[in-house]
């Protein structure tokens, strides 16, 4: 049976069996033009690029809804100062994201260990217990 099995690739064999397409300067203007667009859903759409510039993460870091924070927050390619700030997010669903994003520093998990949220505590509980864990 396991002769029959598919063989699972590496990422790096997958990643050279299905490159991703070369982040152009058009790509980048068209982010930028979905960035101001009014309806918040295109906004996440580009706050959950991982081809944003820095500028656009820190603009969406700041939108008004939060949906779009949160994206931010959870984006593995969003900049750590960019993390550092939604910590402090009045929304407790944004906190909870920047927890559990993979790239958050190790200052931000600190402070978010004292967040007034019970939620976001125990967020970081958990991902702490995953890191001793392992």
């Amino acid at each position: 049976m396991r002769a029959a099995a598919p063989a699972m690739l590496t990422r790096e064999q997958a990643l050279a069996l299905h490159p991703a397409p070369v982040v152009t300067e058009s790509k980048l203007r068209r982010l930028r033009l979905l960035a101001e667009s009014r309806n918040p859903k295109i906004r996440e759409s580009v706050a959950s690029s991982y081809h944003a510039p820095v500028d656009l993460f820190e603009q969406l870091a700041r939108d008004d809804d939060a949906g779009v924070r949160s994206c931010v927050a959870r984006n593995e390619a969003a900049p750590c100062d960019v993390l550092r700030e939604l910590a402090h997010d009045p929304d407790e669903t944004v906190r909870g994201w920047v927890a559990v994003n993979f790239y958050v520093p190790s200052d931000v998990m600190l402070a978010l260990r004292d967040d007034p949220s019970e939620t976001v505590r125990s967020l970081v509980a958990w991902k702490t217990s995953l890191a001793v864990s392992a």
